[in-house]
This record gives structure tokens, sequence and C-alpha cells, in this order.
């Protein structure tokens, strides 16, 4: 008998002699019902500079994340983060990010790749998120 110190798992037969079967129809990892969250291709940091009080906050973002989905992150940082225009430096101008894209569709190039291609370290450039405040009058 498989030894469970956690309880059963799925597809673990039980330690009393039964009329087990493993005729199943799927593989639990196959399942559908069991799947919980997709895995993402890649890692990002982002800094996120509060313009207004000039804080800095590194996060752990996914790549296939947007940036609305980043902001919700930020929410653990900054409650009233719904109240701040996302903003990028592209073409030596800091423009609006477009909330319903990704980074690399908003031109925020993950750069990773080049650094670890030149041995420099991939924490050396973090990409920067500049937000700037809009008074609206939010309750956080």
């Amino acid at each position: 008998m498989p030894y469970t110190p956690d309880g059963r798992f799925i597809h673990c037969p039980p330690e009393d002699p039964t009329d087990w079967t493993t005729d199943y129809e799927c593989a639990w990892w196959k399942d559908e019902k069991y799947i919980i969250g997709k895995l993402t291709q890649k890692q990002r940091l982002v800094k996120v500079i509060n313009m207004l009080t000039h804080s800095e906050d590194v996060i752990q973002t996914c790549q296939e994340e947007t940036i609305s989905d980043i902001r919700n992150r930020y929410l653990d940082y900054n409650k009233h983060a719904q109240s701040y225009t996302f903003k990028a430096l592209k073409d030596d101008k800091i423009v609006p990010l477009d909330m319903s894209l990704t980074l690399e569709e908003n031109g925020v190039l993950d750069e990773t790749e080049t650094f670890y291609d030149l041995g420099i370290n991939d924490d050396f450039y973090i990409p920067v998120l500049h937000i700037y405040y809009n008074d609206d009058l939010t309750v956080a």
C-alpha cells in the first residue's frame, strides 16, 4: 500500500482491501476540474515608482499579465492604486500605458535574455512603471 501521510490523494487506493478500480476516464493531471491556474511562460520583475510619494516597490509579475493585473497586484502596496495612471518611458517620452495590454504589448520589453548573454545579472536593470495620482476622490 502506498504511504500517504497527509491523507488520501487523488487516484491513490485506500489502505483497506476493497474492490478498488483503476479504470479512470482521465488521469487526474489531465482532468480539467483539477486545474487551479496556469503556469506562466516567464516571470518578470517590475519596479513601480509612485511619483507623488517617490516610493519604489519591486513586484513580481507574469509575462502574460496585463497592466490592469499588475495594478491589482500593486494594491497590496497602495490601496489607492485604482486612482493612479500607469506610465512608462517609450522613445524618450513618458506615455500612458494601455491597461488592457501586457508589458511587452505596451513596449516595455524584457531584456533579461540580453543581459544573460552579456553576463550581466538579471536584476541589474528592472523595467520601471511610473504611477501618477489622479485626484478622483476615491476611498480605499
